[in-house]
């Protein structure tokens, strides 16, 4: 086969880049490799010749890259780590690029951990797949003619997001395909289970990566035709009567040892009106039930509500509750793991609403142990949420924050999806194509991490089910948004 590749690498001096080296070369498939460096006077690599860019995937990075590609496509290695490829894997990713005019094309991957080879499936992409997060694996196959057409478009000056903007460029008007197969190995080094690389993206030290992050996204929905201006639905507060002016829901199986600290810190509240707690067991059998009762006994507050379905996601349970005729005009979630970090919460969320003339509010958290120790990232307010962008950038973030509350009479209208991960993220973007959401900047909530949470050390095929249904909600979400436009 005719080589038909030019390969960029990052390089920081290490010896696995020989070995990468050689085994890109030994495909016969790579024309050229060029080593992209950031600090200067590393050692020399033989057939290899160096770019300089502060930052790996700037802006100015790309450019270098469109610029030196002469080849049919350009293979890009998105993180300084060893990479084998498979038996004629380059070959298969440049036929299938071809066949299907890809103009990013990337397939699934081993990972080597400790002489291991695990499997490491990627997902598809789709329209709404938007998070700058969303995994390609390592090694992206761009064509020549989808990197001139990126070019052709208007360039931000971009020091972490040129990448980011660059795939985003290409999705406007080239496939971009997935391989099923498993084509390349690489050795992993990021070791930390799956709960403890979930915050990453709200992590204070990435914040002026987040920042050019959502400058390029909106520049992508506004280039597509489905970006949202600041103008907003009015929000009726009077619609309805309602005996409670909030009702606290807490879906819960199984919760034993964090249930009746969660209910304590609700039955605590000290607001000015009038609430309740809406607990939703969902047929429990280890004790958990039992708690519930013996509270709801001593507290009129509370209603324990089983029930009658048995086919029921966190989502489902959500809806049970919402449309329960004793459930107040604000509905404000607590997780059966969590609990409200004052006596004031309660009041600050609805105080929220009205200051706010919004649909839906959305606090911040502390992220803790079980006792209560600040553990890493700490504070997590979403900052990056404005006013003027936030239904925006809403599209390309994984997540809108805790607690969350709902103006009943809208939740109602919208409907929870019923399942158990990422029901929030699907109303809250439903909520905000129409309306404001109001946002409460200091933490208002204790998020305990254990063992036991549902996110807490998820396999592949788990995360990848995660991403792919949150994924699905934005495309649903981008949908419905270009169509409103037009």
């Amino acid at each position: 086969m005719s080589k038909k590749i030019t390969a960029f690498l990052p390089y920081n001096g290490l010896e696995h880049t020989k070995e990468t080296i050689e085994n890109l070369l030994a495909t016969k498939c790579v024309e050229k490799i060029y080593l992209i460096i950031s600090q200067k006077n590393l050692p020399k690599i033989e057939n290899c010749e160096m770019v300089y860019s502060e930052s790996t995937f700037s802006s100015e990075a790309i450019s270098t890259i469109i610029e030196k590609t002469d080849t049919e496509f350009a293979l890009l290695l998105k993180q300084d780590t060893k990479i084998e490829i498979g038996q004629f894997g380059l070959e298969r990713m440049m036929q299938i690029a071809s066949d299907t005019g890809g103009g990013l094309t990337y397939s699934d991957y081993y990972e080597i951990k400790e002489d291991v080879r695990t499997n490491h499936p990627v997902i598809e992409y789709q329209s709404g797949a938007l998070r700058d997060d969303f995994n390609f694996g390592f090694l992206l196959l761009f064509s020549k003619e989808a990197l001139d057409y990126a070019a052709s478009k208007p360039n931000g000056k971009y020091n972490f997001a040129g990448l980011y903007d660059l795939r985003l460029k290409v999705s406007q008007k080239f496939p971009l395909f997935r391989v099923g197969e498993f084509l390349y190995s690489t050795v992993e080094t990021d070791t930390r289970k799956s709960g403890e690389k979930l915050f990453d993206y709200v992590d204070p030290r990435n914040r002026s990566v987040q920042i050019e992050m959502e400058l390029a996204c909106t520049e992508h929905l506004k280039s597509i035709g489905a970006y949202l201006p600041p103008t907003f639905k009015d929000v009726n507060f009077n619609e309805n009567e309602f005996e409670f002016e909030a009702s606290v829901i807490i879906p819960i199986k199984n919760r034993v040892s964090t249930i009746t600290d969660a209910i304590s810190s609700v039955l605590k509240q000290k607001p000015n009106f009038k609430f309740n707690l809406i607990v939703v067991d969902n047929y429990s059998d280890d004790g958990t039930s039992e708690i519930i009762k013996e509270f709801a006994s001593k507290d009129e507050r509370l209603i324990h509500l089983i029930p009658e379905r048995k086919d029921l996601g966190i989502g489902g349970c959500w809806n049970e509750a919402v449309h329960h005729p004793k459930c107040g005009k604000f509905a404000v979630q607590l997780d059966s793991d969590d609990m409200y970090n004052s006596e004031n919460t309660l009041q600050k969320i609805v105080d929220a609403f009205y200051s706010e003339k919004c649909a839906m509010v959305i606090g911040s958290y502390q992220m803790t142990n079980f006792k209560l120790e600040e553990i890493p990232p700490g504070v997590i307010d979403h900052k990056e949420w404005t006013p003027e962008n936030g239904r925006n950038n809403a599209l390309r973030i994984n997540g809108l924050g805790a607690p969350r509350a709902f103006y009943t009479p809208v939740l109602r209208s919208i409907k929870i999806p019923n399942v158990s991960y990422g029901e929030d993220y699907a109303v809250g973007l439903a909520i905000s194509r129409e309306y404001q959401i109001g946002r409460i900047y200091e933490p208002v909530y204790f998020c305990r991490r254990w063992e036991g949470n549902s996110d807490a050390s998820l396999n592949i095929v788990q995360q990848n089910n995660h991403n792919f249904y949150k994924d699905k909600v934005r495309t649903i979400e981008l949908t419905s948004r270009l169509r409103m436009n037009k």
